[in-house]
């Protein structure tokens, strides 16, 4: 059995000498709290999605929901999001006092479906939660022409296009995560970004209660520090470094695994890849005796581990059904490790074992 110390982990941070150079001279200059790195940060990341302005969070999940409550939803208003997601819209949903609505995808993106979405539009509808799955962006043009809010969570994904626009720049507001294994790692963190400087504003007076001229119960502590800004700068500027990266790994799964009885990411027309996960599916599996269980238990006594890349989905936590692609992507989908750190042996390793599991 292969012990743990050769374990080829499913993430990992990307962190050089020039993000401990960054977090240094933070540590340094005296002002590790949020200061004038978040300020930073929040205009480099505005400019890469080319939008107004962004304000900088404790964590993704605190910035989904400052954004629903700069929008001003509440008790009786109703969020649809899809089921196969993290817990994190949920979460954000139900600490506002909203229910989530939860919808179907589509099986060959992984993304929330838009003709699911329509029919569960009520007149108590105020926002939709878009997440950008695995990298790659949902279908951000039929979802706008439902007259919804839209709110984009771009945690996995960056840097790429729907329809020759940027992702991030179609909702009323863009949330960004930069947990310790995302596209850009900060350790922790989140970002609000939008055109909107008025539900900016809001987000902005919702973070931080200090210096506020009237007690407002709803404010809370959600700052990001220098410490994590400085990190998050500091690899701000190997982005396109990253995603060169993982498009070319995305491009050997492909080949090593296009022989094989698995369906591959697909890619709609109309829309780039970013590589978040590459997420394969293994229709093949959901009968087995033991399912992904088994094969990643397989996978990991070849050095290699792989995880399901939604732990459950969320109609399952709240025992409802009706969700048939999500409930088929529970049981088939598989995230192979996919990261900028990733060496060539390490890949061929991946490759290898792959080949043998699946012959």
């Amino acid at each position: 059995m292969t012990t743990v110390a050769s374990m080829i982990p499913h993430s990992r941070p990307s962190i050089d000498e020039e993000d401990l150079r960054a977090i240094a001279e933070v540590v340094r200059s005296g002002q590790i709290a949020q200061g004038p790195y978040v300020e930073r940060f929040e205009v480099a990341m505005a400019g890469l999605f080319g939008l107004q302005g962004g304000v900088a969070i404790s964590s993704g999940t605190a910035a989904l929901e400052l954004s629903l409550r700069a929008l001003r939803i509440g008790a009786g208003d109703e969020v649809i999001m899809p089921s196969y997601v993290c817990q994190a819209p949920w979460l954000a949903t139900q600490r506002v006092g909203a229910e989530a609505r939860l919808v179907d995808i589509d099986l060959q993106t992984f993304n929330i479906d838009p003709v699911a979405a329509s029919r569960a539009v009520t007149n108590k509808t105020r926002a939709i939660i878009v997440p950008h799955l695995f990298g790659l962006p949902a279908d951000l043009t039929a979802l706008e022409k439902l007259g919804v809010p839209l709110i984009e969570d771009c945690a996995q994904t960056l840097g790429v296009t729907e329809q020759g626009r940027p992702i991030g720049t179609v909702g009323r507001l863009t949330v960004c995560s930069f947990y310790a294994t995302k596209l850009l790692c900060a350790g922790e963190g989140g970002m609000v970004l939008s055109n909107d400087g008025e539900s900016l504003d809001r987000v902005r007076s919702l973070r931080e209660y200090d210096g506020a001229p009237t007690l407002d119960p709803s404010s809370f502590n959600l700052k990001m520090t220098d410490l994590q800004a400085a990190l998050g700068l500091s690899q701000l500027e190997r982005l396109q470094a990253f995603q060169e990266r993982r498009r070319f790994l995305a491009e050997t799964y492909r080949e090593a695994l296009s022989s094989k009885a698995a369906f591959l990411p697909s890619v709609s027309p109309g829309r780039t890849h970013g590589y978040y996960r590459f997420v394969i599916r293994l229709p093949q599996f959901k009968t087995a005796p033991d399912g992904l269980l088994g094969l990643m238990s397989a996978l990991e006594q070849q050095g290699v581990h792989c995880r399901k890349p939604v732990f459950r989905p969320l109609h399952l936590y709240l025992h409802q059904s009706g969700f048939p692609n999500s409930d088929e992507a529970d049981r088939t989908a598989l995230s192979i490790p996919l990261y900028p750190d990733l060496t060539d042996d390490e890949v061929q390793q991946i490759h290898q074992s792959l080949r043998k599991v699946l012959s």
